[in-house]
């Protein structure tokens, strides 16, 4: 079977099989039992030796989840979000943790490797978890510690995009800008439902959460609120900037057919000049004459002057 599990026989924490700390429920203080997933066996052993509903089962199980609270008889069902250890790990950018909560007992199911886990089985080896509240406590705590600077340093790369600001480097900034908004995004699709579901964890009258504990949830649920907020700014942000660069890109392209239109429209009478004076008929005024050549010369250049004159009088050239 794969998985994990730890045995608090009346403060003494030890790591266990999973099948000893499933037949330690009821005599252990508290027994925490992590499963995979993605095992067969999981959901055999869930209905099985760890005797859950078909219903908990299903829904630790499920391919799909999203950030929520439900209370089912004298247990809870949390289902988070947090960082995953591997990279690309799932199409989604955070993965699922699925709890089941009761008195003296949590069974959590993972299907990919979650960051917050380490720190979470630290506290339990050394201790720090006594209850099914504290470990719900630490698990959102750790999310949200994990998830923070992930979520600043989107900022961060947004406030780098925003310095070099600049038209002629559009397209790898609009790929930055684009790159940044959807992370927000996806981050934001799960983080924000997620501050729902432990509030409303917080809010839960259940014998086995005490008020430090909700104290703490509601310290997380602040966290993941203010989360919500900064990605929500940084998606706006992202838009705003890539319509300004638009705004840059399509500046530029206009000053650029200006000046491509004031070079023609300086060369089109000389072109007209130039054109009438090269046909191959006879009657061209001056054509034997040896200042011919340098006075078509002179005229040009006075028709050039005159019409960069009158263009930079006109404020084109500004």
């Amino acid at each position: 079977m794969t998985g994990f599990a730890f045995i608090d026989a009346n403060g003494a924490v030890e790591a266990a099989t999973v099948e000893s700390a499933a037949a330690a429920n009821g005599t252990a203080r508290l027994v925490w039992i992590h499963l995979d997933a993605a095992d067969p066996a999981t959901r055999t052993i869930l209905t099985g030796p760890l005797g859950l509903s078909e219903l908990v089962a299903g829904a630790l199980t499920a391919a799909e989840t999203r950030p929520r609270c439900d209370p089912i008889g004298d247990g809870a069902l949390v289902n988070l979000r947090g960082l995953s250890l591997a990279a690309d790990a799932d199409s989604d950018p955070l993965v699922s943790i699925r709890v089941w909560t009761e008195r003296a007992r949590i069974v959590s199911v993972g299907r990919y490797p979650l960051r917050a886990l380490t720190p979470l089985k630290a506290a339990m080896a050394g201790g720090r978890v006594r209850d099914p509240g504290d470990f719900v406590a630490l698990l959102a705590s750790a999310i949200t510690e994990e998830l923070d600077p992930d979520v600043a340093e989107l900022g961060d790369r947004l406030d780098e995009c925003e310095l070099v600001l600049d038209a002629r480097q559009a397209m790898p900034l609009r790929r930055k800008v684009a790159a940044v908004r959807a992370q927000a995004i996806d981050y934001r699709r799960f983080v924000a439902p997620q501050r729902q579901a432990i509030e409303r964890l917080a809010a839960l009258d259940c014998g086995w959460l005490e008020e430090d504990d909700r104290l703490h949830l509601r310290e997380a649920a602040d966290r993941f609120a203010r989360m919500t907020e900064e990605l929500e700014s940084i998606r706006e942000r992202a838009a705003l900037m890539a319509e300004q660069i638009t705004d840059l890109r399509a500046e530029l392209l206009d000053v650029r057919s200006l000046w491509i239109s004031i070079v023609a429209l300086i060369f089109l009478p000389l072109t007209f000049l130039t054109g009438l004076l090269g046909m191959n008929v006879r009657g061209i005024p001056y054509a034997d004459e040896p200042w011919a050549f340098w006075g078509v010369v002179g005229v040009s250049a006075a028709l050039a002057l005159t019409s960069l004159a009158v263009f930079t009088r006109s404020r084109w050239l500004r």
